[in-house]
């Protein structure tokens, strides 16, 4: 059986929002009928048998008491090799609202792929097996989706309401996550990977075909996806107490998570999502030109910009060493980086703004040259101390010692200045204003 789901409300899209975005097609509110499960929780879990029990127990009990409709608990199973299995199946048979799925391969996202590709509930929804995230957060989290006034909803720890007790290794780790996905990717959501999640069925079902992702990074992917197919994202502050017996790799899941998001960048960047197709199936206005940059917060292009700007980072480093070199001959080491990094900076700034982000004509202009300059002055701190630390270690070091400390300390300068530049001096957003 399937829930009974009215179609999207008819009648014209709703009007932009302050900025020039559009403001999203309101859905209709779901309607229970009764014999349907109205939400579907997804409780994956590995090797969980000692935890596992009193996780459902604890759910089944706020979920009777706080959720006013029918609800399901899923387990799934990612290929345990302990009593897990045995431990799920128990439960199912204690409470009629309880499920499992077992599957042959691990991956977190793999097992809400499956589930959520297979269940009849018209909101799913997941959390870990820890319940790190306070429960009370649950129905927050996805009265909007029933109410059809967002497509997804997410809970976030680093909202400034949030009250979270965590190390601070995983507590750096996740605020630099998020800014790099807001640097690379341009989300906009505050909190990509908090176990505590939820998303309309109609929209899971075109969305999730899409996302490659089978373990930790599936959240963001998704996430990702949905917002540049212009769905609604609400946000659930939360109570989150770290779970001291967690078994995230964390070293090996930030390193997918950043093969993650080079992938993810490169499709969006060369077409291969179809996000167009997309915002037109799920009834969200088409944006052309300058106005869909902005709208998505994203320049276009990425991987084209990323070759322009190493071309254009190439060239100008040459003209840098050349220009040192020039000014060494009669000037000291501090001096002679100075006048060669400003003159290759107005250089490399005029010629990223024309030939990189493709902005033409005097608007702007001498606002782009003095952040660029302020850009610069990054890489003035970056080489200048690195001749510093160079005098420090090996006092009298050779011109050609000099020259290959100053390519490394470019090298970092360029990687961190296209992030300025792109995220910063030349934003669609800002350039348009």
């Amino acid at each position: 059986m399937t829930a009974a789901l009215a179609p999207d409300a008819a009648g014209p899209p709703a009007g932009p929002l302050p900025g020039g975005r559009p403001s999203p097609s309101p859905r209709a509110a779901i309607e229970p009928d009764g014999d349907t499960p109205v939400l579907d929780v997804v409780v994956p879990v590995f090797n969980e048998e000692r935890g596992l029990g009193p996780c459902v127990q604890r759910l089944h009990a706020h979920l009777c008491e706080a959720f006013p409709y029918r609800f399901r608990i899923t387990i799934a199973d990612n290929a345990s090799t302990d009593r897990t299995l045995s431990v799920a199946q128990a439960l199912v048979s204690q409470y009629d609202e309880v499920s499992v799925v077992h599957l042959e391969q691990k991956g977190r996202g793999r097992a809400l792929h499956t589930v959520w590709s297979t269940s009849d509930a018209p909101v799913l929804a997941y959390m870990d097996v820890d319940l790190s995230t306070d429960l009370n957060a649950l129905l927050p989290l996805v009265a909007p989706l029933i109410s059809g006034h967002s497509d997804l909803a997410i809970g976030s720890r680093l909202s400034r309401t949030s009250r979270v007790v965590r190390g601070a290794k995983r507590e750096i780790i996740s605020r630099c996550y998020n800014v790099l996905l807001r640097g690379t990717l341009r989300a906009r959501f505050s909190d990509a990977q908090c176990g505590f999640k939820a998303i309309r069925a109609d929209v899971a079902a075109r969305l999730l075909p899409l996302v490659q992702d089978t373990a930790w990074f599936f959240d963001t992917e998704l996430l990702v996806l949905a917002e540049r197919s212009g769905l609604r994202i609400h946000e659930v502050p939360v109570d989150w107490v770290d779970d001291p017996d967690s078994r995230v790799d964390v070293v090996a899941t930030a390193v997918a998570d950043l093969r993650g998001v080079a992938r993810v960048g490169r499709a969006l960047a060369t077409g291969a999502l179809p996000v167009a197709q997309l915002r037109a199936e799920l009834g969200r206005a088409e944006i052309v030109g300058s106005q869909a940059d902005a709208a998505a917060g994203v320049a276009p292009g990425m991987t084209a910009q990323m070759v322009r700007f190493a071309v254009i980072g190439v060239i100008s480093t040459a003209a840098f060493l050349g220009l040192y070199s020039l000014f060494r001959t009669a000037m000291p080491a501090q001096v002679s980086n100075l006048f060669a990094l400003v003159i290759t900076a107005v250089a490399n700034t005029a010629a990223n703004r024309r030939l990189t982000f493709g902005i033409r004509g005097k608007r702007h202009a001498t606002r782009s040259q003095v952040e660029g300059l302020l850009v610069f002055g990054l890489g003035l701190v970056l080489t200048s101390g690195s001749l510093a630390l160079l005098d420090v270690v090996s006092p009298g070091a050779g011109h050609v010692t000099e020259l290959v400390v100053l390519v490394i300390a470019n090298a970092v300068a360029t990687l961190l200045r296209f992030v300025a530049y792109r995220s910063w001096v030349f934003h669609p957003r800002r350039q348009s204003a």
